[in-house]
Formats: C-alpha cells, structure tokens, sequence
C-alpha cells in the first residue's frame, strides 16, 4: 500500500515539472504564442555550435561560441556576452561582433559600409538605432530595456533581420 507521504510527494513533483520554465528565463521559441492574445513571439534562437566557415576567421580551432543568425543568413552576431543584458554591473559589457557574409560585389557600391541597427522593442513603440563604424565588426551594443529587440540590420546595401532578447 502506498503511504500518504509518498503520494504527496509524487503529486508535488509533477505539479513542480509542469511549472518550470527554462533556465535564465528564456523566452518562447519561435512561433508560440505567449498568451491566447497575443501572437508575438521573439524568435532569437542563439546557437552554441560551430561557427560556419565564413565566419570564424580569427578563432582558432573548432570555434563554439554563443551566436545568432540574421533570417536570410547574410550575417551573424557572435556573443562575447551571453546573455546580452540591459544593465550589467559585473564590469562586462554587451560585445557583439558582427560577421557578415563575404559577397563578391556589393548591391550598391555607393550605399555607406556602416552598419546601422534599427531595434525595436517588441509589443511597443520603443525604437533606437545604433551605428557600428565600418561595418560589420567588433561593437558593444547596449539597449534601454530588457526584452526581445527586432532588429533590422544595414551595411554596404545588405540588409538582414534579427532577434536578440536583453535580459534586465
């Protein structure tokens, strides 16, 4: 006969499972809704694989580190601070380097080789651009508040999109 105790500790455990979330409060993966109501959902889906040949110059060997695709895969943003938060107070700061696809010719030879990021808090008005001089490359990228950030990505007549989630 099972006791009382154990049936009570079983029931907790499955009623615990059910109410886990993911570590670091990751948000929902891309295409769930959050509430019956709302049908956005910040679809940053950082990779911890290897980075593609096109973008792992200056690491060395079988380079693994946090990263995130542009949805047409014409960049990358490689994540020395994983995860990228609104407010750090360890010291660190929210470095990105941006790798961009190498393209035999530019769409636009005139269009400028900055890269200017448009991000947009999802569910509000809140927007900010950002400029990384030069293009793609070394940059910290600091945002007002935490959430997820679309961000629309352009540089020497390319464009890309992407999410980054801030955690506060």
């Amino acid at each position: 006969m099972v006791s009382w105790g154990r049936l009570m500790l079983a029931s907790s455990v499955v009623l615990l499972a059910g109410c886990t979330t993911t570590a670091g409060g990751a948000a929902p993966t891309a295409g769930a809704a959050t509430t019956a109501s709302t049908a956005t959902a910040c679809a940053a889906r950082v990779e911890t694989g290897s980075l593609p040949d096109w973008a792992d110059a200056g690491f060395s060997g079988d380079a693994r580190v946090p990263h995130v695709f542009g949805a047409k895969g014409d960049i990358v943003a490689v994540l020395f601070a994983h995860p990228l938060r609104q407010v750090r107070t360890d010291g660190s700061n929210n470095k990105i380097l941006w790798v961009a696809r190498a393209a035999t010719t530019s769409p636009d030879s005139t269009a400028p080789a900055t890269l200017v990021i448009t991000a947009r808090l999802d569910g509000t008005d809140t927007r900010v651009i950002r400029e990384v001089a030069g293009g793609p490359g070394p940059s910290i990228i600091d945002l007002p508040e935490a959430g997820c950030w679309r961000l629309d990505l352009r540089w020497s007549g390319h464009t890309d999109t992407m999410d980054l989630v801030y955690a506060p």
